[in-house]
């Protein structure tokens, strides 16, 4: 392995030693290692001796020099903000690709478009047939595959452009879908709802047309007004995404809690699914309601009596008000957040009581299946909803939702930007 250098930084180092000062450089550094090139950020200059290094830039042992992406240089020839390129390095040959890792096979291949596939918006599970769910869970499935876990960036949407109107704070939703759309290689614009032209007086449907006016393919949007989403889809030309219309539906959330159960070898057929706490104000329960009814699940809402009504059951569901009761026989466990954002009286005596008799800790798992499953979509709101040593136990899955929400949300980008350009097509081939 051999690291590359110049005489920025160099320059720099003796500047600062003129001056008397003992500053760090963090800037990148080239590292050469067959068969790949792995560029690592932000490695410190300093004239400190550390593990496996006798000297700034110099590896002394076999195991420091054969380390690639978990190398640690201490290199007083950092080059920064540009990549320079080495005597050591051999050309690349042709079709050679550059990836961070040594093994290019352990990349799956990317999906094929399903030919079933026509939707240019989605704003919800309840009008998807459980075909058209399935293609968008084997979508993703491919994608987490094809980028190695997120690892490496794909092209199937470069040149487009995805736009991110939320209307509502968001960490996880806003990230992912951000993520998900570099990770297709197309172009992010991020809109927010304060200091934009809307406390000026501009409607919600002329602010979304002057974004789609900059050539934007997809718009994901969430808002606080239940089929803001739908309205804005019967007003633009590009397509609309339903990143939550606030307690309607929040369909990328369904189909990533979906995906979880479908990847630890779940058969939805005959699944017992309770979604537990606040029903009444979640859209994540409208949307896992539809997909997993679709798919053959059985489920369960349960919660206090004020956020579920027995109306529920008209959606061919179970109703409970007794998490004991039912927990013997539950094979997953979704565990809703309590939204005092939406509520305008407090529908239990106190967040005591309510965690007393629907949070999830060590004493009822105790009861529960051996492999239940434990989800939430976040934000989790530890000792209300869930206690800490069942959050961060064996049978959660929390963190593998918020994975997986990538891959869903690359395959509903990829899905919706593909039927816009095959109606575009056939609209082009029938003016013919």
């Amino acid at each position: 392995m051999a690291v590359c250098g110049g005489s920025r930084a160099q320059r720099w180092r003796r500047r600062s030693h003129r001056m008397g000062q003992r500053n760090e450089y963090r800037g990148p550094c080239l590292l050469v290692s067959e068969p790949s090139i792995v560029i690592l950020d932000a490695f410190a200059v300093k004239g400190e001796r550390s593990r496996g290094i006798d000297r700034p830039g110099r590896a002394t042992s076999r195991d420091s020099r054969e380390q690639t992406a978990d190398f640690r240089c201490w290199s007083s020839r950092a080059i920064p903000d540009e990549p320079v390129f080495c005597r050591a390095m051999r050309p690349r040959e042709k079709g050679r690709s550059v990836t961070a890792t040594n093994d290019v096979s352990e990349f799956g291949p990317a999906p094929q478009f399903p030919a079933g596939w026509q939707r240019r918006h989605l704003l919800g599970l309840e009008d998807l047939s459980s075909a058209e769910i399935l293609d968008i869970l084997d979508a993703a499935a491919a994608f987490k595959s094809a980028t190695g876990g997120f690892r490496r960036k794909l092209t199937e949407l470069q040149g487009k452009t995805t736009a991110n109107l939320f209307f509502e704070n968001s960490t996880r939703t806003r990230n992912s879908f951000s993520l998900a759309a570099r990770r297709l290689g197309a172009d992010t614009v991020e809109f927010v709802a304060s200091g934009s032209s809307l406390s000026k007086g501009e409607s919600f449907i002329d602010t979304a047309r002057n974004i789609e006016s900059m050539n934007v393919d997809v718009m994901v949007v969430r808002h606080k007004t239940p089929g803001a989403p739908l309205l804005l889809s019967q007003n633009v030309r590009c397509g609309v995404i339903n990143a939550g219309d606030g307690p309607h539906e929040h369909p990328t959330q369904g189909l990533l809690d979906i995906m979880t159960i479908r990847e630890h070898g779940r058969k939805f057929e005959g699944l017992t699914v309770a979604l537990v706490g606040d029903i009444a104000y979640s859209r994540t329960a409208r949307s896992n309601i539809w997909g997993l009814k679709k798919l053959g699940a059985h489920v369960i809402v349960c919660g206090p009596a004020t956020l579920v009504s027995r109306r529920w059951s008209e959606l061919g569901v179970e109703v409970a008000h007794n998490l004991d009761e039912i927990l013997p026989r539950c094979d997953v466990l979704n565990l809703l957040r309590i939204q005092f954002e939406r509520q305008h009286t407090r529908p239990f005596p106190s967040v005591r009581e309510y965690a007393l008799l629907f949070a999830m800790n060590r004493e009822r798992m105790a009861r529960a299946k051996p492999d239940i499953l434990i989800m939430a979509p976040g934000p989790i709101n530890r000792g209300v909803e869930i206690t800490p040593d069942v959050a961060d136990g064996p049978q959660s899955v929390i963190l593998d939702q918020v994975t997986n929400g990538v891959a869903v949300r690359m395959a509903v980008l990829w899905l919706v930007v593909g039927a816009a350009a095959r109606a575009g097509q056939a609209a082009a081939v029938a003016r013919a």
